[in-house]
């Protein structure tokens, strides 16, 4: 197994399970983690983390705020890898309904992330502009 498979795989694993000590393992010392879900979570004016400690405490406050039922962790299987590039959806429309729809996007260095970006679909972005705009 390839090093974009393991992380492919392991990734997946360890967040769907909330095992944020593996999970955070999966990234190198200064790698970079940005996502729209940064702001609202750890109350911060940048979706921009730099380093394994920032992106730790975001991936135990986003554990900590599960379940939630949009979250299923259904993926097709399919992944594309290129170079150090590692790509993979997690679609809206599931086998059991609806959930976040977003798009993983990782930079692999010696089989570790280096670069970590989260891109939502139309469904998690509706989502989160309604957060933003509660009063």
């Amino acid at each position: 197994m390839n090093s974009h498979e393991t992380i492919y795989n392991l990734w997946h694993e360890y967040a769907s399970t909330k095992n944020v000590a593996d999970l955070i393992e999966l990234y190198s010392t200064h790698a970079i983690f940005e996502s729209p879900l940064v702001p609202i979570l750890l109350n911060r004016e940048s979706g921009v983390l730099q380093g394994k400690e920032e992106i730790h405490t975001f991936l135990i406050e986003g554990t900590n705020r599960r379940p939630n039922d949009l979250v299923r962790w259904y993926r097709t299987g399919t992944y594309f890898s290129n170079g150090n590039t590692l790509i993979w959806e997690y679609p809206r429309n599931t086998p059991d309904g609806n959930q976040l729809d977003i798009l993983e996007l990782m930079e692999i260095e010696n089989k570790l992330i280096i670069n970590h970006r989260i891109y939502w679909g139309w469904l998690g972005t509706q989502l989160l502009i309604k957060n933003q705009t509660r009063d």
